[in-house]
């Protein structure tokens, strides 16, 4: 029995379900000079004989004045409603028992009752459904404050520890059945495999432990890259698709989560070539040289048409828009394009606000060459998924602006220049936004 991450002093919860496994588990660590209790989940699945596991385990704790705590639930309903598994149900509804039950107790560490065959069948089970080194590693011997000390133990020597000192245990009958994948795989394809290796259990276990010293390795040199290079939720593309394939699939799933290889592949492409990438829970883009992971899908801004003196309301973007026409342009423009002063002389028929489009062309103020929108939004870094809500102001002729970007060249009005249309952005967050009524859609002659 593995006993160096068990606490001195302290309490052990014991997950006992009345089976020889738990039995041992409680009795071997009671007879170490470990102080214990029992903990006994009813999933309300197995009738009377359910009842019986209940009962007996009452009993003995009550007989060794073991501290025990108990709990129902029902595991059928708890699958129905979350559309799960029993098996998943189950495990879901005995572990968050277990841990209620620890903070009840105030246990230092809960021990499950885990053999190196239970390791054995976990381990040929992911191998059968495909599973990558994470995978095949097995049980892991500590979870939180969960601990397994038995995973060097086997089933037969369980067996016979509670039969020399004739310590009583129940039968779940549900094991003898073949219902369910793990009991195929423990009576069918162990008994076969033992006949190439009588210690099949104890070689996966060690085959496991070795394993997963080099999980941790990759999983540590994944850890140090996101520690150098996280920066608000993102890393440099390049960067993560030069590590090595299992260094970068860590730092992928240590960023998104528990999500399949095609999905891994996916962002792992992107962070080389850019693009976007939709995985369960998230969207992944890449922008300016970066991938976010969690970025947010931002709605496409709906073209409008800007009507003199009504405000304009672009709920997609957060704004309003006020247009006004002046007398005289001011000599502060220009230093932040949340304003612009245009002349109406120059302005060709109706103006409207939209979102980009492909092929988005003009001449900025100031900047002595034609530019994209693309190429503005990627000298700003401005990130892909916001592009889609930044306001682009048009006429007949093409684009009179963009808001938090650039002006027109053929259009702005110089300090001093007369008669002039203003069209200001305010946020519907900010203090002047609060005051804002917006509605009304139209166009604006300039004469």
């Amino acid at each position: 029995m593995i006993t160096d991450r068990l606490p001195k002093d302290g309490m052990i919860l014991c997950a006992v379900s009345g089976g020889v496994d738990s039995m041992y588990l409680l009795c071997r660590l009671r007879e170490l000079g470990f102080i214990v209790a029992a903990a006994h989940y009813h999933h309300g699945l197995r009738g009377a004989e359910a009842d019986r596991d209940e009962t007996f385990v009452r009993s003995f704790c009550e007989e060794q004045s073991i501290p025990c705590c108990t709990e129902r639930g029902d595991a059928a309903a708890f699958a129905r409603e979350n559309r799960m598994g029993i098996e998943e149900a189950a495990r879901i509804l005995r572990y968050g028992f277990l841990e209620r039950a620890a903070d009840q107790m105030d246990a230092a560490v809960i021990a499950t009752a885990h053999t190196a065959d239970d390791n054995a069948e976990t381990i040929l089970l992911h191998l059968a459904r495909g599973a990558g080194l994470r995978g095949l590693c097995g049980i892991p011997p500590v979870r939180g404050r969960i601990v397994r000390p038995m995973l060097d133990v086997t089933r037969e020597e369980a067996e016979a520890y509670l039969q020399a000192r004739g310590i009583p245990h129940v039968e779940d009958s549900t094991n003898a059945g073949d219902g369910y994948a793990r009991n195929r795989i423990r009576h069918t394809v162990i008994p076969s495999l033992r006949t190439e290796n009588p210690r099949l259990a104890e070689t996966l276990s060690r085959t496991a432990r070795l394993l997963r010293e080099d999980e941790s390795y990759l999983a540590e040199r994944a850890e140090t890259f996101i520690a150098d290079n996280l920066t608000d939720g993102s890393l440099p593309g390049k960067a993560l698709a030069a590590l090595p394939k299992p260094v970068a699939s860590r730092v992928v799933r240590r960023m998104a989560g528990e999500i399949s290889s095609e999905h891994v592949e996916a962002i792992l492409h992107i962070a080389a070539v850019g693009g976007t990438a939709d995985v369960p829970g998230m969207r992944v883009v890449s922008s300016a040289g970066r991938i976010v992971f969690g970025a947010t899908e931002q709605p496409r801004l709906r073209e409008r048409i800007v009507r003199f003196g009504e405000p304009l309301l672009l709920e997609e973007a957060g704004i309003v828009l006020l247009s006004k026409k002046i007398n005289e342009c001011p000599t502060d423009v220009y230093k932040s394009f949340n304003t612009f002063y245009f002349k109406c002389e120059n302005i060709c028929g109706n103006i409207t606000v939209s979102a980009r489009k492909p092929g988005d062309r003009f001449l900025p103020v100031r900047r002595g060459c034609a530019k994209t929108l693309k190429q503005l939004f990627l000298e700003r870094g401005i990130p892909a998924w916001e592009r889609d809500t930044f306001p682009v102001l048009r006429d007949d002729r093409g684009i009179l602006g963009v808001f938090g970007l650039a002006a027109a060249e053929r259009v702005c009005a110089k300090p001093g220049d007369m008669d002039i249309l203003r069209i200001q952005r305010i946020l519907l967050d900010s203090e002047e936004g609060d005051r804002i009524d917006a509605s009304g859609h139209s166009s604006y002659p300039c004469e």
